[in-house]
């Protein structure tokens, strides 16, 4: 696709989407202005459920990449379709190996990027600890970060299960909204001098904080 076509594609299926999750999901977010409107920028996000990427894509308003194993890509149109909305095929889901790699390329070309740290989605709901791929990252391309806390993911389509548990909005809440809560950028100044393990603690928290943030927000 041409940019001005993927652009306009990219939003009409967020606003598809958007439309969706709302009445599906009840879904809600705040902060989608903290995320820089152009540069390279990294969003990090805690990872509860396959609706994550949904989330954190609706609620930033920037046009975002986003990782995807390539087992997602298998089918052909699907495959199609995801690489026209920015999912980039890589082995894990993850910043490991091909991620790191791929990841590194997006942010030098300018791109906004999600990223999970914890690898996969949490199989209890609570956020498991990050891991180094993402230090690594920061090392080679260090670029402003986004932290981004998503909640009620894990009640909604939790890992395993075959089917989501819907939260309609005109309904009386079932447990399974979604909301996001986006938090200011952290420039690269802030975290450079940080050692590894300092630097995955301090990004845990920053997440931890916005997951807070979105429990608050989303619809009981």
């Amino acid at each position: 696709m041409g940019n001005w076509l993927s652009w306009a594609w990219y939003g009409a299926a967020k606003y598809n989407i958007m439309a969706g999750l709302t009445f599906g999901f009840s879904i809600r977010f705040e902060g989608g202005r903290n995320v820089p409107p152009r540069g390279p920028v990294l969003l990090v996000a805690n990872h509860e459920s396959f609706f994550d990427p949904i989330a954190v894509g609706l609620a930033s308003p920037r046009h975002l990449c986003f990782l995807a194993r390539k087992t997602l890509f298998r089918t052909r149109l699907f495959g199609s379709y995801l690489r026209s909305v920015n999912c980039v095929p890589v082995d894990q889901e993850g910043v490991a190996k091909e991620g790191l790699k791929t990841s590194i390329e997006l942010l030098q070309a300018g791109r906004g990027l999600l990223v999970f740290p914890e690898g996969e989605r949490c199989w209890k709901g609570e956020m498991q600890p990050f891991k180094r791929g993402i230090q690594l990252l920061l090392r080679k391309a260090p670029v402003p970060i986004v932290p981004v806390g998503v909640a009620g993911a894990f009640e909604a389509y939790p890992r395993g299960a075959k089917y989501p548990k819907f939260s309609p909005l005109f309904w009386a809440s079932t447990g399974a909204a979604v909301a996001a809560s986006v938090g200011k950028a952290i420039p690269p100044e802030k975290y450079a001098k940080m050692d590894g393990d300092a630097l995955l603690r301090f990004l845990f928290d920053e997440v931890q904080a916005q997951v807070g943030n979105a429990e608050k927000i989303v619809r009981r």
